[in-house]
């Protein structure tokens, strides 16, 4: 299920990731990726202060480059093994998707016919060689870990809209 899409006003976000180049399907990276990600933040004494996102950087089907982050209060030197950045203020088409990740694909590819249907363009450089997003972020506010009903599984979709 797919709750919006709608254009919303987000509140620049200072963050930490692991940055890793993936292909799709790349559901076998992510517990390693996650891993490295906690152990660093640990390390480092860091607090989330939001729940995990992927900031999709790069798109050159089926190849990303992908961000698995956290968020921070405040902006912090790049830890060792990190990649420190901060998501930008703007506005943004969101959506947020209720239910199985095999499904993200699909959610996202109606939140980009639905900004395409209203003549919004992300903020991104589209090439031949793939688009490289400013921000284009999908966060998990819940997931396996914590709730056993993959139907209740939510993540927000966020895009960019170029100024």
């Amino acid at each position: 299920m797919l709750t919006g899409p709608r254009v919303v006003e987000r509140k620049a976000q200072p963050y930490v990731a692991v940055r890793r180049a993936v292909t799709i399907p790349f559901g076998d990276v992510i517990p390693a990726a996650m891993e490295a990600l906690f152990a660093a933040v640990n390390a480092q004494q860091l607090q989330p202060s939001g729940p995990v996102f992927f900031k999709y950087n790069f798109i050159n089907m089926p190849d990303l480059e992908i961000d698995f982050g956290v968020p921070l209060a405040a902006s912090v030197p790049a830890p060792d093994g990190l990649v420190a950045g901060i998501v930008p203020a703007g506005r943004y088409v969101e959506a947020t998707h209720l239910g199985h990740y095999d499904k993200l694909m699909d959610a996202t590819a109606a939140v980009i016919d639905w900004a395409r249907s209203r003549g919004i363009r992300w903020d991104a450089i589209e090439t031949p060689e793939g688009d490289s997003f400013v921000a284009r972020l999908e966060t998990y506010p819940n997931g396996p870990d914590d709730e056993p009903d993959p139907d209740r599984w939510e993540t927000i979709i966020a895009i960019k809209i170029r100024d």
